[in-house]
């Protein structure tokens, strides 16, 4: 299994943005927003509080697998489809939608991407018009000159900063949580790299 997408509700950007999946995992309302973009769902997992009847129904006409689950759980819905996307074997995960609702889960489902459970996968998301990649030793983001990119570090210290093909460069520079050193950055050329010895980056490009 290589690239796995995850769907969740809310924020979802147009279907020219979609990455070629090998395995599409709906959670919960998310199933809604895969038929929209017309992505074939291979499993739908979720308490299902927020999916449509219409939807739940037309997927499970359609022979998916619906894994339910209680209310009541100490996992998000993203999570669980982010643990099933791990069992498949997914070396990339690419995490679709989830900007349209509370700030609470937008914020939290972000820092969820940058868990030392995913250490071992590639995981990005498109939250609306933004691009998210968690950067645990290099990255590349293609933009044009003048777009911007914010680069935030997570989960501790991310050590040894270097970036490339931005208009204010980073040189072996230990960027430390709860900071704005890297807000607002700008790409100078189509390309830009990224990369750290240490630690894990959240690389957001807020206008895709």
């Amino acid at each position: 299994m290589e690239t796995v997408v995850v769907v969740v509700g809310g924020g979802v950007p147009g279907v020219d943005t979609v990455v070629v999946a090998d395995y599409v995992i709906a959670a919960d309302s998310g199933l809604d927003q895969a038929l929209s973009l017309g992505l074939p769902v291979d499993l739908v997992v979720g308490d299902l509080d927020s999916v449509s009847p219409d939807a739940l129904a037309t997927a499970r006409s359609s022979g998916v697998p619906v894994e339910a689950y209680p209310a009541e759980k100490d996992e998000t819905d993203l999570e669980l489809a982010l643990g099933r996307a791990l069992e498949l074997g997914a070396s990339e995960v690419v995490v679709l939608g989830g900007a349209g609702g509370r700030f609470d889960h937008v914020l939290a489902n972000a820092l969820v991407l940058a868990s030392d459970r995913y250490a071992e996968v590639r995981v990005s998301a498109v939250y609306g018009a933004a691009r998210v990649f968690v950067v645990r030793d290099h990255v590349v983001l293609e933009g044009e000159p003048g777009d911007l990119v914010t680069l935030l570090a997570v989960n501790g210290v991310a050590s040894g900063v270097t970036t490339e093909g931005l208009l204010y460069p980073l040189h072996d520079f230990d960027l430390v949580p709860a900071t704005s050193r890297g807000v607002s950055n700008q790409f100078v050329t189509p390309t830009a790299t990224v990369s750290l010895r240490a630690g894990v980056l959240l690389a957001i490009l807020p206008h895709g």
